[in-house]
């Protein structure tokens, strides 16, 4: 049996328990921190699909609708009127901010978001490789543990 920490291909069995235990420990932790990255890049899709649909709310807005609430904090707003419906900023990341038309600002975070559920799939497959060689891992250091304790139990009774 072997798993891959760090792309290198070690042999479990040649491993000491000891060993293996802080094998197993670094795969934790970068099972945590890929992990944690995952909820990352699903807040920044989500962050990213809210931003095309409310695009798209304001392409298919009726003309002359002009009202919009302008959140000045989380929960409090104020009223507001668009002096220019058909053109909006768009962070294009670090605070920049583009103005674009609608069709470009829609397009922007329609591959925002292509991107970003490409990357969540191939993210999902590492951690799925990654939790895989854990329990590859888990099986190796218990049966190791098992044989330790039975040779001490035949040491004992001899």
């Amino acid at each position: 049996m072997s798993a891959q920490p760090q792309g290198e291909s070690v042999n479990l069995d040649t491993l000491h328990p000891e060993q293996l235990a802080q094998v197993k420990k670094q795969l934790d932790e970068e099972l945590e921190h890929l992990t944690n990255s995952f909820q990352q890049l699903h807040g920044a899709s989500n962050k990213f699909r809210d931003c095309l649909r409310v695009v798209k709310s304001r392409q298919q807005a009726a003309e002359g609708s002009n009202n919009v609430l302008v959140p000045l904090t989380n929960s409090l707003y104020v009223s507001g009127q668009l002096t220019n419906t058909d053109r909006v900023l768009v962070d294009i990341g670090t605070g920049f901010l583009v103005e674009k038309d609608l069709k470009s600002a829609a397009k922007f975070y329609e591959n925002k978001v292509t991107d970003l559920t490409n990357n969540l799939k191939d993210l999902e497959t590492i951690v799925q490789r990654k939790q895989q060689n854990a329990r590859t891992i888990e099986e190796v250091l218990r049966q190791k543990i098992m044989a330790q304790q039975a040779q001490g139990e035949q040491a004992q009774a001899a």
